[in-house]
């Protein structure tokens, strides 16, 4: 089969808080470089892509050293953790910006979805945006009107393809426009993770057209999802980003696998409790982990997940309470007491060590996930309070097609038995 896409050394550089190099002396010493035929002296600076922690330099390296091709026909997922280089990659790929070192290598048109609404113009109608779009891809208009029933029959729209598209929802746009990236007569097909704007149903679509599009059409699609059973459904390569690097690249069901056992610098994240302990209570150790697995920091959504705490207390006391909350993206889902259940802890906890096992049923969708854990004494106030000091996250790997393997919105998820009589 033909290369279609190859990246050879691919790297971007952007500087921190600034927009361009920051200072008039970089400026100076980029082009006093450049007319004596050298290298740009700031490519030798820079640190990896670790948003976790604090760096010492202003220059970072978004990518650094991408080397992969893909084949004519093949789909491709490119997956990683929030802020490993996805987007960056597809950014560099779909020639929005240019890459700091390195070449990409094209046949073809592409077309790609970045994010809602890309290339629509928000004061035009659907109709005048899908012929805009194609005049951008090369197509001459009797093309696109060949393919524009298909494309609005698709996308859903055929009461509003007359109206500005500033006006549609988000969810109509985004049909809209993965409607025309897909039908429009492109060799490669570039498409983020936009689709969990629609809903299920759109979401099932759009995963059939895109196996249509590689399977019988003979084109390209490389794919970011966040939806590990998306991904195993739709592509048969992929690659996995990890601090701007590829950390793997191959066979979907091996990188996914990768992806999904985590790694060394994937672990939770755990505040130091021993610095900060309290001399009435002091926890010794928090941690959690899919019942009947393996530890690890991410999860499916089928995973009923347990979670541990260790702590001493130091003395007898009465009116404790000891509790955790869990949050999705800054949202407080729940809070849970100890004493909710053991009323005895509340009238009289006594001197000892203590290991706690709460129970969390699969019911979470994915995404991101922090606990705050907290302890408090009535009438005198709390007794320490830990923000966000573990960090876990859950996936969807389901790829049996069914209801569940698509998000339903909400915060949680829900398997409530239906009685009909």
């Amino acid at each position: 089969m033909s290369i279609v896409l190859k990246a050879e050394n691919v790297s971007k550089q952007y500087r921190l808080g600034e927009v361009g190099t920051g200072t008039i002396s970089h400026d100076l010493n980029r082009w006093w470089a450049r007319v004596r035929g050298k290298d740009d002296p700031f490519l030798k600076i820079g640190e990896t892509n670790d948003r976790t922690s604090q760096g010492e330099s202003d220059y970072v390296w978004a990518l650094r050293d991408i080397n992969f091709e893909v084949e004519r026909g093949q789909a491709v997922g490119i997956i990683g953790r929030n802020g490993a280089g996805k987007s960056t990659l597809l950014k560099l790929l779909s020639k929005v910006t240019k890459p700091t070192t390195g070449n990409i290598q094209y046949k073809g048109r592409i077309a790609s979805l970045l994010e809602v609404g890309t290339g629509f113009h928000p004061e035009m109608t659907g109709r005048e945006n899908i012929y805009l779009n194609g005049a951008i891809l090369g197509m001459t208009r009797k093309e696109i009107t060949r393919k524009f029933d298909e494309i609005v029959d698709f996308a859903g729209v055929e009461r509003y393809i007359d109206t500005p598209v500033k006006r549609y929802s988000s969810g109509m746009y985004v049909r809209l426009a993965f409607s025309v990236a897909a039908h429009l007569e492109s060799e490669i097909l570039i498409v983020d993770e936009v689709l969990a704007v629609g809903d299920a149903e759109f979401q099932k679509k759009c995963l059939g057209k895109m196996g249509d599009v590689t399977k019988g059409e003979g084109r390209t699609v490389l794919f970011v999802s966040h939806n590990m059973g998306s991904i195993r459904k739709l592509c048969d390569k992929g690659i996995m980003l990890n601090n701007g690097t590829i950390q793997g690249m191959g066979e979907i069901e091996e990188i996914t696998n990768l992806y999904l056992k985590g790694n060394s610098d994937q672990t939770l994240r755990l505040v130091n409790f021993k610095s900060r302990n309290s001399s009435t209570i002091s926890i010794n150790s928090l941690s959690i982990a899919a019942e009947g697995k393996e530890k690890n920091d991410i999860f499916d959504i089928t995973d009923s997940l347990v979670l541990r705490i260790s702590y001493e207390v130091h003395r007898d006391m009465k009116g404790t309470n000891i509790s955790f909350a869990l949050n999705k993206e800054g949202i407080l889902l729940f809070r849970s007491w100890d004493i909710d259940k053991n009323p005895e802890l509340f009238l009289n906890r006594k001197k000892g060590s203590y290991k706690a096992k709460i129970k969390l049923p699969s019911f979470l969708t994915p995404g991101n996930y922090t606990i705050n854990l907290s302890a408090g004494r009535t009438n005198i106030g709390p007794i320490f309070k830990y923000e966000d000091c573990l960090s876990f996250d859950v996936e969807n790997v389901i790829i049996d097609g069914s209801a569940t393997s698509f998000t339903r919105g909400g915060m949680i998820r829900t398997d409530l038995v239906w009685e009909l009589n």
